[in-house]
């Protein structure tokens, strides 16, 4: 029998979770809310504008916990801590709603939106179009797809449903057939994540061997293990301006101090 990883065994609890809040909140329910809640903000129109400037598009991540380090912050405010990143040059944030690994939640997204005016992508694992409704319905901006959480049909799928909510898609990929599946979509974003979601290892090498394989005009962000200002600064040598950091700021601190620090000293 194939030993559950990580990822399995998240995506099997993501599939009761799916399951339980449809019994609770129908679509309808949903689109009701929707109706009230103001247009998306431009997830990747702002990604794509700082890249295109050579300057760091940082998507600060807020977010409690995660199941390879456990508890990153105690005192854990979502709407203070989006203000002090938008105050220090946060392009994007990304807020954690999984609650069974990550001590996430709904609520932690809308507090940190009403916070600031930056736009806001809902960090989750997305497999049923309920959840992308339901994204909506909380006021994201833009929801991620894992392409390694989703089969061929499903990618697909949900790309189109994001459409359809008005939602951007940031398509995430950890190696080369994955980028494959991804790249069929024509995406504007691709998001590399160093982090190997079955086993939780990370490596930086994984966006340095992807980066040849992308085609010009895609914008690329490469995710987990960006911890120093050398970090950095070798992604950009390599010309890689867009980033997705979280447990960098989570420990430090002032999160948006941090943010500072690491990309716009000096």
């Amino acid at each position: 029998m194939e030993k559950p990883t990580i990822l399995k065994n998240i995506l099997q609890r993501k599939q009761e979770e799916v399951a339980s809040r449809k019994k609770q909140r129908s679509i309808s329910e949903l689109e009701k809310v929707i109706k009230g809640i103001d247009k998306p903000r431009g997830f990747t129109r702002a990604i794509v504008k700082q890249i295109k400037r050579k300057r760091p598009a940082v998507i600060a991540e807020i977010k409690k916990a995660s199941p390879s380090k456990g508890l990153l912050r105690e005192n854990f405010h979502p709407g203070n801590i989006a203000q002090s990143y938008a105050e220090n040059g946060a392009t994007c944030l990304s807020v954690l709603t999984d609650i069974d690994f990550f001590q996430g939640h709904d609520d932690y997204l809308k507090e940190a939106r009403a916070a600031c005016s930056l736009p806001v992508i809902r960090k989750d694992f997305m497999i049923a179009p309920y959840q992308l409704v339901e994204s909506r319905s909380l006021g994201a901006d833009c929801i991620l797809l894992i392409v390694a959480a989703l089969d061929e049909k499903q990618l697909p799928e949900l790309a189109a449903c994001a459409k359809e909510q008005d939602l951007d898609c940031f398509i995430e990929v950890h190696n080369q057939p994955e980028l494959e599946r991804a790249l069929e979509l024509k995406p504007e974003l691709i998001g590399i994540n160093n982090r190997d979601l079955h086993s939780f290892s990370t490596s930086l090498d994984t966006t340095y061997d992807l980066l040849e394989k992308i085609p010009e005009g895609t914008a690329i962000v490469t995710e987990s293990g960006i911890l120093t200002r050398q970090d950095v600064d070798e992604m950009i040598q390599h010309d890689v301006y867009g980033f997705l950091v979280g447990e960098a700021f989570m420990r430090a601190a002032d999160p948006g101090q941090k943010l500072k620090e690491l990309f716009f000293y000096g």
